[in-house]
């Protein structure tokens, strides 16, 4: 137990299992997972950057979102994998307020990003007149830029919120990786503060992102059955795929951070964070490659121009 904070130089991260026979197990998996999940998203975004016909706001959101993902899987993963080979599983407080921030920011920055992605569905389908006008490239970098500000905003008040707080309890953190609730169960003095700062700010961001997207759904769905079934058939397709990533993102987001550190459950909250942190990323990409004809019309194309190339050379 530690008795004074300012001996506290190091947490010990012991989330996941320190069985010798599933470490490499771990790590493989880990590794896999983090292979796929930078190879979709970095091929959505070369994608999106070479092919003229993807230049439009809603592939340029799903950039974003993308470029979101591979920083929003790097700043866990990689961690994770060196944790699972590591004797003794340490990370610096520093190390530790770092990866919280850009943990914090990142996932505030991708609910508002889905957010906006569903203004920008809103947009095409109940206003198509005026999409150019709603929708310009200004107006496109205006909210993207909006987005990133407001996520380092949020990020940066829970961090420094949460590391001025002395740490006297232990420095064994029941998590593989410097989530807020677990550093909160530290700390040897009264959190409440915090946990209002939770609700209050992390909560605006997460339920007001949240209610944008159902607000923009609604509309959408009234809108859906006043055009030809082509057309709905199109849009459709662009709803679900985005719909699916909002589903897969928000679930566990609400489950781990909208409810009192009272009841927060370290010997089960961790494996849901598995998912949002380390699946999720993976799964976006595929998601959108999958059921989005665009994309898949991109990527066999990029094939064909790439086996070309090499014929060519020859």
């Amino acid at each position: 137990m530690m008795n004074n904070e300012t001996h506290m130089t190091k947490f010990v991260l012991y989330g996941l299992s320190s069985n010798p026979s599933l470490q490499l197990p771990l790590f493989l998996l880990c590794f896999f997972v983090y292979m796929v999940t930078l190879l979709g998203n970095l091929t959505i975004i070369v994608l999106i950057r070479i092919t003229p016909g993807l230049q439009t706001p809603m592939y340029f959101f799903l950039m974003n979102l993308s470029l979101v993902d591979v920083l929003y899987s790097s700043t866990i993963t990689p961690n994770i994998m060196a944790n699972i080979l590591s004797e003794h599983k340490t990370i610096s407080i520093t190390a530790c307020a770092t990866q919280m921030f850009f943990f914090i920011d990142l996932a505030s920055s991708e609910a508002m990003l889905l957010a906006v992605m569903a203004y920008d569905r809103y947009a095409a389908i109940c206003k198509p007149l005026y999409y150019v006008t709603l929708i310009s490239k200004v107006t496109c970098i205006r909210l993207v830029c909006s987005v990133y500000t407001a996520g380092c905003i949020n990020s940066l008040i829970h961090t420094c919120a949460a590391f001025s707080l002395p740490f006297c309890r232990s420095n064994y953190i029941n998590h593989f990786y410097c989530d807020i609730n677990p550093i909160l169960k530290l700390s040897c003095k009264d959190t409440y503060i915090n946990e209002m700062l939770l609700f209050l700010v992390a909560g605006s961001f997460e339920v007001g992102s949240f209610l944008c997207i159902m607000m923009s759904y609604i509309f959408i769905i009234f809108s859906l059955f006043k055009i030809g079934s082509s057309s709905r058939i199109k849009s459709l397709s662009t709803c679900v795929s985005h719909f699916t990533c909002v589903n897969l993102f928000y679930c566990p987001t609400f489950f781990m951070y909208l409810r009192p550190n009272s009841v927060y459950g370290v010997d089960q909250d961790w494996m849901v964070s598995v998912f949002y942190t380390v699946i999720v990323p993976m799964l976006n990409p595929l998601v959108y490659s999958l059921r989005n004809q665009d994309v898949k019309q991109a990527l066999v194309q990029a094939k064909v121009t790439s086996i070309l190339n090499i014929f060519k050379k020859y």
